[in-house]
């Protein structure tokens, strides 16, 4: 008995030197695959700076013998060629600009006829772009873009438009500097107007699939020119930004006549800033005036018939009030956010219409104070779906015919518009849209109108404005 409790005891004793030796063993195992991983890590940081370094050498000897007019790669060893081909081709490249290319198309089905669309009320030349387009499945502009840095002091950017119909237009093409002190910035070549929120951002990043009516009757759907911008960001805690713009005045409200002056000019205030952590909001005022001769125009005669060969000479004055309000958690937009944006554009259209009912030339003065506005929301409710609604009214305001009333048309109508549209963006560089649209531009006429529609970007594409 007095044996077995000494065997006992000595195993009691024994057993957590066992342990303990386990551990120690297990310990130390660790400690050996720990070494082997840094002198593996070690190894491979020597091999890729060995590699740099060859690199390095092959650059300079490659600089060098280009300098002195003698580079031959072929005589150089297999590895040094290899590398100064690296060396070279990469600085190559960085000399590219970025490019990228959104491509975009769908279906659209209307219950009126697109061929007949007008406006009642307002005159718009034919080359406005009011209208929801053509009928069944096509593409729709997508746009090719190309953008670098020159030197220290100016960037270059240019937007290709690919349109349906096969044709092709320099959308933007300008040249902008990029250290000019005091807060100035100075912009020259082709580019959407600063006037508004909406004319300055690119059609793949609006929120329907069309610009609002009142953009389409008083800007040509989006006002674009060629000419100079300036831009003042003040140095103050809320944002406030002025500019000044002269242009060709080539587009609608203005006619590209090859005046040796400025056919545009446009001022503009924008101000803006956060409210707590969760809401931010800009608001502005736009002043655009543009110059027309024989601007083609389309009509509607006093018998219901449209005189297409009417002419407008002189001056259209285009305001714009605008106002956007923004709603994100913390600031936080990746779940849900909710944007709030609305405009009030007022032209004022005054000179002389010209026009040929009767196959005899009749010309008086003319002048028109037209307007209208739109309002829309979008709520982003989960991570990559977002529901929209847009509200918009035309008003035809008064138009003086002079002396010759009779001829042509004058309505109280107001043109309208309702749209409910839902899109899903798998990604930031992608999104698929639906969008059902209620367009009474025409008198008597309710146009029903359905819109899916996809746009995708490739490549390297800038940030978007606010």
């Amino acid at each position: 008995m007095h044996k077995l409790f000494t065997a006992s005891l000595a195993l009691a004793l024994v057993a957590p030197l066992g342990a303990f030796a386990d551990s120690a063993s297990s310990t130390a195992a660790e400690i050996q695959l720990l070494r082997s991983e840094i002198e593996a890590m070690r190894a491979s940081y020597e091999a890729r700076l060995k590699a740099m370094e060859q690199r390095l050498v092959a650059a300079e000897q490659s600089a060098t013998a280009a300098a002195a007019g003698t580079t031959d790669t072929a005589s150089a060893p297999p590895t040094v060629a290899v590398a100064a081909s690296a060396v070279s081709g990469g600085g190559a490249n960085a000399f590219n600009p970025a490019m990228s290319l959104i491509l975009a198309g769908g279906y659209t089905r209307t219950s009126q006829d697109p061929a007949g669309y007008h406006m009642t009320g307002l005159q718009l030349p034919a080359t406005a772009g009011a209208g929801p387009g053509s009928r069944g499945f096509g593409l729709a502009e997508s746009e090719l873009g190309l953008a670098a840095n020159i030197d220290p002091w100016l960037r270059g950017a240019a937007n290709i438009s690919l349109h349906p119909d096969n044709t092709v237009s320099v959308e933007e093409a300008f040249i902008q500097t990029t250290s000019l002190s005091k807060g100035l910035s100075l912009k020259a070549g082709r580019f959407f107007s600063g006037v508004g929120y909406l004319n300055s951002q690119h059609a793949h990043t609006w929120d329907f699939v069309d610009n609002p009516l009142a953009y389409q009757a008083f800007l040509g759907t989006q006002y674009g020119d060629d000419g100079v911008q300036l831009h003042w960001l003040a140095p103050t805690d809320q944002y406030l930004e002025l500019g000044a713009e002269l242009g060709r005045g080539r587009s609608l409200p203005g006619s590209d006549t090859g005046r040796n002056g400025a056919g545009m000019s446009a001022l503009t205030l924008h101000t803006g800033g956060d409210v707590g952590d969760s809401h931010n909001w800009r608001a502005g005022v736009s002043l655009l005036t543009a110059l027309a001769t024989d601007q083609s125009m389309t009509t509607m005669g006093s018998s219901g018939g449209t005189v297409i060969n009417s002419a407008f000479t002189g001056n259209t004055r285009v305001w714009v009030l605008d106002g956007v309000w923004k709603w994100a958690p913390n600031g936080n937009a990746t779940r849900t956010n909710f944007k709030l944006q609305g405009e009030y554009l007022q032209s004022t259209r005054s000179g002389s219409l010209s026009y040929d009912p009767g196959n005899g030339s009749l010309s008086d003065a003319y002048r028109a104070e037209q307007s209208g506005w739109y309002l829309q929301g979008i709520y982003q409710f989960m991570p990559g779906w977002r529901l929209g609604l847009r509200t918009e009214r035309l008003n035809p305001g008064t138009t003086d015919y002079a002396i010759n009333p009779a001829l042509l048309a004058s309505s109280g109508y107001q043109p309208s518009k309702n749209s409910l549209m839902v899109d899903f963006n798998p990604s930031e560089f992608s999104r698929i849209r639906l969008q059902l649209s209620q367009d009474k531009s025409r008198e008597g006429l309710t146009d029903n109108q359905l819109f899916l529609q996809y746009q995708m970007s490739l490549g390297a594409h800038g940030a978007h404005s606010y």
